[in-house]
């Protein structure tokens, strides 16, 4: 019989290098959420990809920044942390972007880690192939990697063969998640998620790093619909007015397009109700970072 093969593996890097588009494509689903501005990830997303021969749980953690406030803070620890706890590494990167210092800071941390580390290249489409080879030269002037592997996320371009090269170099474990299981969060962590993804997508650039959504009530009604009450938070009077937009237009849309992406996750109708709460500079204060689900005892 052969051996089943089984593990942890972290994806970091700097914000914005398509880290979560990544995920979604190894689990086949949406369960992290994506958007242009930077640190759109905030916790820890586990995703599980599993076949008959093995299971490896991806964690794809907060792009490693400076951080400017608390929740800045945990969402750097949160990245580290991922590192004291997984069998491997990949360290992803974009292809259309220079190495810079925060790579620098990143592979100065990663070269002190035990386990293998692999360099991931992304967005292999935005860029000639020629170009290439200079960047898997620079970067392997600085760090020696397990291998380096070139993907595009978006497109789905080698992503098969970093999954095989990950999976073969696993160890012998046991299957940690059912077989349809692709995510240890739950449901109400994704949908808050989901949430929060339009409201990046469809705001102005001042409102989105001042967003958290607490999903507060998830029950089927007499309509067999899944009926979802949430809650957005932003930190200022005039955001909540961004948020809400002319007439609740801007509100509406937000919950029109969060609610088609629910039903998919849910595989079920959905009545979604949105409010908006001011709670000012809850980015800095721990109670608050806390009651929307920033713990630190997640680390």
């Amino acid at each position: 019989m052969t051996e089943h093969k089984s593990g942890f593996v972290a994806i970091v890097g700097r914000p914005n290098v398509g880290k979560s588009t990544l995920l979604n494509r190894i689990v086949g689903q949406k369960i992290a959420i994506m958007s242009d501005k930077a640190q759109t990830t905030r916790n820890k997303i586990q995703g599980v990809y599993t076949t008959p021969e093995a299971q490896v749980v991806f964690i794809d953690t907060p792009g490693i920044h400076k951080p400017r406030h608390r929740l800045g803070d945990y969402m750097v620890e949160m990245a580290y942390s991922a590192l004291r706890e997984v069998d491997a590494i990949m360290f992803m990167v974009s292809a259309d972007q220079k190495r810079g210092r925060g790579d620098d800071f990143i592979l100065e941390r990663l070269s002190k880690q035990e386990v293998p580390v692999y360099l991931v290249i992304n967005k292999i489409d935005t860029i000639h192939p020629d170009e290439l080879l200079a960047i898997i030269d620079d970067y392997r002037k600085i760090m020696d990697f397990k291998e380096i592997i070139p993907i595009s996320a978006t497109e789905g371009n080698n992503v098969e063969h970093l999954l095989d090269t990950i999976v073969d170099q696993m160890d012998e474990g046991p299957q940690y998640f059912p077989d349809d299981q692709i995510t240890d969060h739950p449901e109400y962590f994704i949908v808050s998620e989901l949430i929060r993804e339009k409201v990046l997508s469809l705001t102005r650039d001042e409102v989105p790093h001042s967003v958290a959504v607490v999903t507060e009530t998830m029950k089927r009604d007499e309509n067999d619909k899944v009926r979802i009450q949430a809650t957005i938070i932003v930190e200022r009077t005039s955001q909540k007015g961004i948020i809400i937009g002319k007439g609740g237009k801007m509100l509406k849309n937000i919950g029109t397009q969060a609610r088609k992406d629910i039903e998919t996750l849910l595989a079920d109708k959905v009545y979604l109700e949105l409010w908006v709460k001011v709670q000012r500079d809850w980015r800095d204060k721990q109670t608050y970072l806390k009651d929307y689900g920033y713990r630190k005892d997640d680390y």
